[in-house]
């Protein structure tokens, strides 16, 4: 609907104090591109927008996401530009430095520049549609963001948000750029900071994602089957479907801003991103010197070579609430840019450094038809943190681990810092994608990723073999979903399997970890219970619990309360004797914690945990459904938790446990019960036959605002793991629509 000469009017009034006003001109533009888009919601809120182009769709999906979330879109975009600092203040200092350091706007606006023409009308479209939500909404009230941009995309290191940059520590980088002297004054490398706690890996394991993917072989139907089961904060991904009349009609989960379908699939195939330790990027030392003109040159083999030395003015909101800056001058040489210093030497990081590519490879895979199509696609090596499961109508199913895969010489060690000075340890190009770890119908007949090893991806004898690729490829462990992943397909694999089956394999309830756990505590509590001062009362009676227990979530489970409780104690109580530098991936944490804790140690630990629970709940005995809680209330980016106000009992649990349905729960301020904001987030499994059949649920709601029915309207499935269908197909879709309009009605 075209919105009449007098509306037009009083919205460019609306944003005349603003920094850049919308022109009736790009007003009358997007009115007419508005009128080609039709989004329509179904009972659950979930946006279905089609356009004529695909550049249509873009724009009606950005506009519906804006509907949905807009303050969840600017903090990415926040994120990326370097922005933070303005509206976070002081503390978001380096943040925006790390961000300005790997990539920055007049970089992207140059690659907006050569990008083809197909890409930037998407860009456009993107800038367009989150524009003109901003024109047609002046009650939002943006934290900085006024006019959005056709490069802003291009800011990310790769195709969707959160990229690589986020692995390179912000301690380490503040260290060095925040004793910074003039040039010419001497460089003096920053004293080396306290070694930071080690980082929890039982706070982020429930991070990640699963994948499963089923052959037609192993399908009741005929008909392969591809789970979607990431892992990530709450909210970060919405569920959409863009349709348009140039062949897109993808359905999934699109992250806030981005204007392609992350995970998902369309009628021929489907695709599930696991992140990836598959070694993408590397660091440098750097042997700088400093020359009599007061810059800095590094040692290149026999050459002295100038470090590149830019200034980065960073912009942040002061405690007066007035905008202040800082002035620093980034470092780069051939590798990256400076991000630290270790030794006396230069710290520098090589990462994915092709935007345009991975956003060209994000969205083509969406139109991808087959399995030849979408390999097609992988060969642009756009994509540099994630595996990908993929299964398609054709019938078959496939497997990559990671994407973008630098060559180097096999003598050195990557996983640490390689001498910069060398040129043997400069990148030799790029593997192709036939060079990478990989499956295709893998006589098992099933595929299997959780963020673990490649190589038993397929099960036994099914898997690749490690001794066919550099180390470098996959240095990824094993982890305790990985383990429980292919127990539970093998299991199901001997009857077929249907969406339902599909769907049970992915909530099964048993936490693999406690499989090792609990033995080893069983063991030294006869070791102490053999002794002058054996345990009484409680202790016992929780050991019977325990040693009764199945090691499966249940919301009525007093064991797994007793046991996660004591478990995450006992992993307290070891992780400080680790060697520095030691690895330690969850499942080594987990047998260290294990290996490193005497006998008394653990049965106090036990003792202990029940003293905790007693004193905080009032007795040890607490149902872990009544402790681990789903609560959603305000919206907010960091949301709020009140024990006194509703929640919903939920029985899965960390990953860390081996727990494929993955929620990350803990004590908030102010409360004694966990509450979840990590894990499953949008879940669903598809059977790829001549007709699509597909059931998913999304942690709370699609919409973020409080007073929409669909703020939490799915929260109930999501924590009971009931699946709602999917309406993929316009028949349905009308059949099942709450609304229909055009942006800007």
């Amino acid at each position: 609907m075209r919105l009449p000469l007098l509306t037009s009017f009083l919205l460019l009034s609306a944003f005349g104090a603003r920094a850049q006003a919308f022109t009736p001109a790009e007003l009358a533009r997007w009115q007419r591109q508005a009128r080609q888009v039709t989004i329509t919601r179904d009972t659950w809120g979930v946006p279905h927008v089609s356009g004529k182009t695909d550049a249509d769709a873009v724009f009606g999906l950005l506009y519906a996401q804006c509907e949905d979330d807009f303050a969840r879109v600017e903090a990415n975009y926040l994120d990326a530009l370097g922005r933070r600092a303005e509206v976070e203040g002081e503390s978001a200092l380096y943040y925006d430095l790390r961000a300005r350091l790997f990539m920055d706007s007049t970089r992207a606006v140059a690659e907006y520049a050569r990008s083809p023409a197909w890409l930037q009308q998407l860009l456009q479209a993107f800038a367009d549609g989150t524009n003109y939500y901003l024109a047609t909404h002046p009650q939002t009230k943006p934290q900085l963001l006024r006019r959005f941009q056709p490069w802003m995309p291009l800011l990310f290191s790769e195709g969707s948000i959160g990229g690589n940059v986020s692995v390179v520590p912000v301690e380490r980088l503040k260290a060095f750029y925040s004793r910074q002297v003039a040039p010419g004054t001497g460089w003096q490398p920053p004293q080396r900071p306290h070694a930071p706690a080690r980082e929890d890996l039982l706070d982020r394991s429930s991070l990640g994602s699963n994948g499963f993917a089923i052959g037609p072989q192993l399908s009741a139907s005929g008909h392969p089957l591809l789970l979607i089961n990431p892992h990530t904060s709450f909210y970060f991904r919405p569920e959409v479907q863009m349709t348009s009349q140039s062949g897109l009609n993808a359905y999934g989960a699109v992250t806030w801003g981005q204007f392609f379908i992350y995970q998902g699939f369309n009628e021929h195939c489907g695709w599930m991103h696991t992140s990836s330790y598959a070694d993408s990027m590397d660091e440098y030392l750097e042997t700088v010197a400093q020359q009599p003109d007061g810059r800095y040159t590094y040692r290149y083999g026999a050459e002295q070579r100038p470090v590149r030395q830019q200034p980065v003015r960073v912009a942040y909101r002061a405690a007066d609430g007035r905008t202040r800056f800082r002035e620093f001058t980034a470092y780069h040489t051939q590798h990256g840019p400076v991000v630290g210093e270790q030794d006396g030497k230069w710290l520098t990081v090589r990462m994915m450094d092709a935007p345009v590519a991975a956003l060209e490879q994000s969205y083509l895979r969406t139109k991808a038809t087959d399995y030849a199509s979408f390999r097609e696609v992988m060969k642009l090596n756009g994509n540099a943190s994630n595996n990908t499961v993929f299964a398609d109508s054709k019938g078959t199913i496939a497997y990559w681990h990671g994407n973008f895969m630098p060559k180097r010489d096999p003598q050195f060690d990557w996983s640490r810092p390689v001498d910069g000075s060398n040129p043997r340890t400069d990148w030799q190009g790029l593997h192709p994608l036939a060079d990478i770890v990989q499956v295709k119908n893998p006589a098992s007949g099933w595929l299997q990723n959780c963020n673990a090893t490649p190589f038993t991806v397929a099960g036994p004898g099914s898997s690749p073999a490690p001794a066919a690729y550099p180390a470098y490829m996959a240095p990824d462990a094993e982890n305790y979903r990985g383990l429980n992943a292919v127990r539970v397909l093998s299991q199901k694999a001997k009857s077929k399997f249907t969406v339902d089956t599909l769907l049970a394999a992915a909530r099964d309830p048993h936490l693999t970890a406690f499989d090792e756990l609990l033995p080893a505590l069983a063991e030294a509590y006869q070791t102490v219970a053999d002794g002058p001062d054996a345990p009484q009362g409680d202790i016992r009676e929780a050991m019977t619990l325990l040693r009764a227990w199945n090691h499966n979530y249940a919301t009525t489970s007093v064991a797994q309360t007793v046991a996660t409780y004591w478990a995450e104690r006992l992993l307290r109580l070891a992780r400080p004797r680790a060697q520095p530098g030691q690895p330690l991936d969850q499942m080594a944490l987990i047998r260290f914690a294990i290996q490193s804790t005497t006998a008394p140690e653990k049965v106090n630990a036990l003792q202990e945990t029940l003293d905790e629970l007693t004193t905080s709940f009032g007795s040890w005995r607490q149902p872990w459904g009544d402790i681990n809680r789903f609560q959603r209330l305000t919206g907010r980016i960091d949301e709020v938790y009140d024990d006194k106000k509703p929640s919903l009992p939920v029985a899965f649990t960390s990953s860390a446990w081996g727990s494929l349905a993955a929620f990350g729960s803990r004590a908030r301020a102010g409360t004694q019960k966990r509450y979840g904001d990590v894990g499953n987030s949008f879940v669903a499994v598809v059977e790829f036959g001549p007709r699509v059949k597909a059931r998913s649920v999304l942690a709370g709601g699609v919409s973020g605002h409080p007073d929409s029915p669909h703020f939490r309207d799915q929260a109930g499935r999501y924590t009971q793991q009931q699946f709602k269908d999917v309406w993929f197909y316009p028949e349905d879709i009308r059949q099942h629509a709450e609304r229909t309009y055009s942006p800007g009605q």
